[in-house]
């Protein structure tokens, strides 16, 4: 019993401990509650500490990368980064339990949860300060950023934009070739220049060849800290200190940039920029190019640009497709498309005025009536404001407050000529200078100098266009409204313009009045007011109204400030007496008046009379004889009287500085007046131009070696010829702008004289005609032709080759532009023998005509010599069979003929191969044109050359018989084709 009893105390003392145990350890946890229940506040407290602490290290590190833009944060950092994020998030979700949660409360529950809280809270400090402890960065916190190699624009889609895509295209060509660093894309504003660089910049193939596109918007007034600026923020580097100097920034691009492929963009360049002040280095890194766009051929110039592409107007097919693009269907209307049509032919081919004009034209839907309004009022916004043009007015603005006063007169002037009219620019200049836009005190020369000078600001800023006659321009209708526009706002430069508008009768009293310059040409005018109160006019423009046959006579009587008036080609028999009151008049233009008899005025009266055109008139010199102070006058031989010549009166004009005599009566008599019209005329001494005929080649001889003037001015310009008016050689000579200004035409003459070569060693263009006597040009010798540009060579039938190489030893025809050879029945070849290195390397255009037996165009060593061919024509020489002939052009290397552009083959029966193969790479080919040629089956053509090639033209029938390798390359070809 004893042991039992023992055993239950045991048992019941174990229980009393496990007891107290238990018990104990329920006291201690309920103690521990309680502690952390009494420490919920603290333990709130130090878990923001922690965090404050963890988001101070956090700040810190992000602001070192953030400071530096060239910097970024290293992946561990950045996985740090992203567990702060996270623990921001838990802590925040503790802190809104703890502002539910943590007030006092009895209740077991709000007890129990409290606990829990303060619990999760002094874990989550340790979890903070832990990951605060993990923000060490033993390596750092940041590494070097990787610049993006593109900043993606957003460029507009251009594909359906000839002018542009062309543009585009070959500025990516041009961007492929080793030699060209520089390329200058210029043209009119609103041409879309910018959406070409746009799409340079966004171009795959560009940012593959490219380790970095830096695209700058260069402001009106550029500044280098402006340009360094754009190209740092570009680049995202750090320039430490704001007072960093211009100098050592671009130290710092240039660092940048050492060793990198890249391509800069720099768009709206309106000054020179040099890129050493801001780039740092005087010449490009390797590899690396530069495309500027601008409004002014001459600042691509001035940037040293190797290629200049200029973004012409859009084509009428262009223009439509971008104009229906922009309104959509409004146009579905048949009536609203053709009033549609004739909204986008007013916008000129611009496409910045193309887009705001479909914009605004676009809100009329489908209103007919609203339409035609539109269009009315486009058609006259160059008198009232129309919506959607002024921002385009605005802009095109920028172009002539950039002009200096002068240039703005001139400009302003141009407008008096229809629009897209081919202006002559010998005539414009005569008129600026009448108008006092350029000194009239200078000789004239001199005055055509300034002049030129004038003409190319204008034709380089695109407000002026060269057109296909070189000696003309034209100003582009848009420009020409503006110029309207601008000079309404002007109360020196009034203009009443409404040429060829079919006008009957004279423009109503309110619209002249007021005006300083009208022109009313080309319209069907039949009579003119009695008088003309316009004491201010300067300038008035009648000419081709071919029914107006009598003028008033007192028409002029207020028209004592006249400078210009144009009366050709009008049917008026004489000229009023009121004209004497015209005392400022310096141009007066009577040409083609062909009723022109008399002048009813005291011609004595016009004593600032300067430039006088009396071709085609009945005016005898005796009329004119007394206008001594005249300098420029251009005449007709018959104005020397056909029935009695007068010899002696045109001596009396001594003052002349410019003569030229149209030679347009028969031989006979022609023969019988010219000995003593040459006689006086080389007794000149102020003549600086001279254009006339001589009958022989002695006498052009005679006059040179009696002409003290000839003799002295050595710059004086000359169109001499030896044919008389029968003669009907092409006038080639005559295309080539102020070429023809220096030229020599000798017709039906024998053999080389001596006393012509000095001659020919002035002239810069040559004619040829049915020359007898020699076999070759180079009999002429080489040596006198450094200065020839254009050399045409007709009828000489006795050739056999231009240029004989034997025994020659310096370049020949080095200068030589253009050479057209024509109706040569024995020419065999343009070259024979051996090519001295520099001949004919500069030589653009080759036209082969009506040469029966000629079989080799380029012969052995030729072909090497001609790196700026652009054109070339071949028509009509039935034994050509190759283009380029295998057996004289071994060994040909694949970029032969690198320049050129054109290729035109007419009626070649014999023709069979342009090269015997694809091998050539015809980088800068873009038209060819194939008539008549029925043996030629292959083109010289695949899928990798011929890039730049837009154009096929042809018969259908020729290029279905045409024979190809791939079908692949037939069907690239035949996107280009154009069937007669």
């Amino acid at each position: 019993m004893e042991a039992k009893k023992r055993e239950m105390d045991a048992v019941a003392g174990a229980l009393a401990v496990k007891a107290y145990d238990d018990g104990s350890k329920v006291v201690g946890l309920i103690q521990k509650k309680n502690d952390y229940v009494k420490d919920l506040e603290e333990n709130y407290h130090k878990l923001k500490s922690e965090l404050g602490k963890l988001q101070a290290r956090r700040d810190d590190i992000e602001a070192k990368f953030n400071r530096d833009k060239r910097m970024q944060a290293t992946r561990e950092c950045q996985d740090w980064i992203l567990r702060v994020k996270e623990m921001d998030k838990q802590v925040s979700k503790l802190e809104e339990k703890y502002n539910s949660k943590g007030k006092p409360s009895w209740k077991p529950t709000s007890w129990t949860s409290r606990s829990k809280l303060s619990e999760r809270m002094a874990k989550k400090s340790e979890e903070v300060h832990s990951l605060w402890m993990d923000g060490i960065f033993e390596r750092g916190v940041v590494v070097a950023k990787s610049v993006k190699p593109v900043e993606k624009i957003g460029a507009p889609n251009i594909e359906d934009k000839q002018s542009l895509q062309g543009a585009f295209r070959n500025t990516l060509n041009y961007l492929k070739r080793d030699k060209i660093t520089r390329i200058g894309i210029w043209g009119a504003l609103g041409i879309g220049k910018t959406a070409i660089m746009q799409n340079l910049n966004d171009n795959e193939e560009m940012a593959k060849m490219f380790d970095k596109i830096i695209w700058v918007t260069v402001s009106k007034h550029p500044s280098i800290e402006k340009l360094q600026e754009a190209i740092i923020r570009r680049l995202e580097l750090s320039v430490e200190g704001t007072s960093s100097t211009t100098e050592e920034k671009a130290q710092r691009i240039s660092e940048e940039l050492e060793g990198k492929k890249c391509l800069i963009l720099l768009d709206e360049v309106c000054q020179k920029i040099d890129l050493h002040e801001v780039m740092g280095f005087r010449t490009l890194q390797k590899d690396s190019k530069v495309v500027l766009a601008s409004r002014s051929r001459g600042i691509c110039y001035d940037m040293d640009a190797d290629e200049l592409i200029k973004v012409k107007n859009l084509s009428y097919d262009d223009a439509w497709n971008m104009f229906q693009k922009t309104v959509g269907d409004a146009i579905s209307s048949p009536s609203i498309k053709r009033i549609a049509e004739l909204v986008t032919n007013e916008c000129g081919g611009l496409p910045l005025l193309i887009d705001r004009v479909a914009r605004t034209l676009k809100k009329n839907g489908k209103n007919e009536v609203l339409w035609d309004r539109g269009l009315r009022r486009l058609q006259r916004w160059d008198s009232i404001k129309v919506e959607g043009i002024e921002e385009v007015l605005e802009f095109l603005k920028l172009c002539y407050h950039d002009l200096d006063e002068i240039k703005k007169g001139c400009f302003l002037y141009s407008a008096l000529y229809p629009e897209e009219c081919e202006i002559c620019v010998d005539y414009l200049m005569e008129c600026w200078r009448a108008e006092g836009f350029m000194d009239y005190r200078y000789e004239i020369k001199d005055a055509r100098g300034e002049g030129h000078e004038i003409l190319k600001e204008l034709t380089d800023l695109s407000l002026l266009e060269r057109t296909n006659r070189i000696k003309f321009v034209k100003m582009n209708k848009v420009l020409r409204k503006m110029a309207l526009k601008m000079s309404s706002q002007r109360n020196d430069f009034k203009l009443l313009v409404k040429p060829q508008e079919g006008l009957n009768d004279f423009p109503k009293r309110e619209e002249w009045e007021q005006a300083t310059r009208i022109s009313l040409m080309d319209n069907q005018l039949q009579t003119l007011p009695d008088t003309l109160d316009c004491c201010n006019l300067l300038t008035l423009l009648l000419q081709r109204n071919m029914f107006l046959m009598t003028i008033p006579e007192s028409f002029f009587a207020s028209m004592q400030s006249l400078r210009v008036l144009d009366l050709h080609a009008t049917a008026i028999e004489s000229l009023p007496s009121s004209l004497s009151n015209s005392i400022h008049l310096r141009g007066l233009y009577l040409n083609s008046c062909n009723h022109l008899r008399k002048f009813q005025f005291n011609i004595e009266a016009l004593v600032k009379l300067e430039a006088l055109d009396i071709r085609g008139t009945q005016i005898s010199l005796l009329e004119i004889g007394s206008l001594r102070q005249v300098r420029c006058l251009q005449m007709s031989l018959s104005n020397f009287g056909m029935e009695n010549p007068i010899e002696g009166e045109i001596s009396n004009f001594n003052s002349l500085e410019e003569l030229s005599i149209e030679v347009c009566s028969s031989k006979l008599w022609w023969d019988k007046i010219v000995d003593s019209v040459k006689k006086e005329v080389a007794a000149w001494e102020k003549l600086t131009s001279l254009r006339f005929c001589f009958p022989e080649v002695d006498c052009l001889e005679l006059f040179v070696s009696t002409s003290p003037v000839w003799n002295k001015n050595s710059c004086m310009t000359f169109q001499f010829a030896n044919d008389h008016p029968d003669s009907t050689c092409p006038q080639i000579l005559e295309s080539f702008c102020y070429l023809s200004n220096y030229s020599l035409k000798l017709v039906d003459g024998n053999g080389v004289n001596p006393r012509m070569l000095k001659q020919l060693m002035v002239t810069y263009a040559f004619g040829l005609i049915n020359h007898r006597g020699v076999s070759r040009l180079s009999d002429f010798g080489v040596e006198n032709m450094n200065r020839m540009l254009v050399c045409l060579i007709e009828g000489c039938n006795e050739m056999e080759t231009i240029i004989n190489g034997e025994g020659i030893t310096q370049e020949v025809l080095k200068c030589l532009e253009h050479l057209c050879i024509n109706n040569i029945l024995n020419l065999k070849s343009i070259w024979q023998g051996p090519v001295y290195a520099g001949s004919l390397a500069q030589l653009k255009n080759l036209t082969l005509s009506r040469c029966p037996e000629l079989k080799k165009i380029f012969s052995n060593g030729m072909i090497q010599q001609l790196p700026q061919l652009q054109h070339l024509r071949v028509e009509e020489c039935g034994q050509i069979e190759e283009i380029i002939m295998e057996s004289e052009n071994n060994g040909l290397e694949a970029n032969a003929l690198p320049s050129l552009k054109t290729l035109v083959l007419l009626n070649l029966p014999e023709l069979t191969s342009i090269w015997i193969d694809d091998s050539l790479e015809w980088p800068s080919l873009q038209r060819i044109k194939v008539s008549t040629c029925d043996k030629l089956k292959r083109l010289p053509f695949n899928n990798a050359n011929a890039t730049k090639l837009r154009f096929i033209e042809g018969q259908e029938s020729w290029w279905g018989k045409l024979v190809w390798k791939d079908d692949a390359v037939k069907q690239r070809l035949r996107s280009l084709c154009i069937f007669d």
